[in-house]
């Protein structure tokens, strides 16, 4: 598990708020990869794309028709801070899986953080918009009344759990792919000590080519899913009746 050591840039044991590590270095690369790729890969707007133009313009075109579809037109105003949720974990995502990287959203405190802002976001929208009727997204008219106040405890713990489910599916993803990885990673060297290793090292390189290949599908699902409950929840602080 030494692949998800935070580790001080510049030397040193102790890693303080202020510490420059292995985590800001790969979200900053991260933050300029994305930079990159929409400022720089966009800028000639050409009728005709580029490459890079048109893996901006779809990325563009398909987070901007999720906001639509799941929650709505009039979700439309908040696109660019889900847009940028969408972006950030995508590429950290992706740049985790290339050799000697790290990958930031392994780490319960960077998808934390994460998963607490939409929460604080969405609860904020819910408030400011609705007011006191947001109360009733726990209410659900449509139950008998004798089980509305027990569906209600429920909706409030399944509300406030939230960010904790939102968090620890993508940071657990995120880890156990790159660990299942590095298991198999350690049968590869077999051949050279052991007449076994004929036949499991092989079958090793078989395994992480694999397990690779799921994962490279696995950084896009979970950034999807990620963004996706980003929207529902939108959705909720919107139009929270039942």
């Amino acid at each position: 598990m030494d692949q998800f050591m935070v580790k001080p840039l510049f030397g040193g044991d102790t890693v303080g708020m202020l510490t420059p590590t292995n985590v800001t270095l790969w979200m900053a690369i991260t933050v300029l990869c994305i930079a990159g790729l929409f400022v720089f890969g966009t800028r000639g707007r050409a009728i005709v794309p580029s490459r890079t133009q048109s893996i901006a313009e779809l990325a563009y075109g398909f987070v901007h028709k999720m906001v639509e579809d799941v929650a709505g037109k009039d979700a439309l105003k908040f696109f660019p801070y889900i847009f940028t949720l969408f972006c950030f974990i995508v590429f950290s995502n992706m740049l985790g899986l290339l050799p000697k990287a790290f990958t930031t959203t392994s780490h319960i405190a960077v998808t934390g953080v994460l998963a607490l802002a939409v929460f604080i976001t969405v609860t904020a929208i819910g408030f400011i918009k609705n007011g006191a009727s947001f109360l009733s997204l726990f209410w659900v008219s449509s139950a008998p009344l004798a089980l509305r106040p027990v569906l209600a405890v429920i909706e409030i713990i399944s509300y406030f759990v939230r960010p904790v489910s939102h968090s620890i599916r993508l940071a657990g993803n995120m880890m156990a792919g790159h660990a299942v990885i590095k298991v198999f990673a350690a049968f590869a060297p077999l051949v050279l000590f052991s007449a076994v290793g004929v036949v499991v090292t092989p079958l090793s390189i078989l395994a992480i080519t694999a397990m690779y290949g799921l994962e490279v599908v696995v950084a896009f699902i979970q950034a999807y899913v990620f963004t996706i409950l980003t929207c529902v929840y939108l959705k909720d602080a919107l139009h929270p009746h039942h």
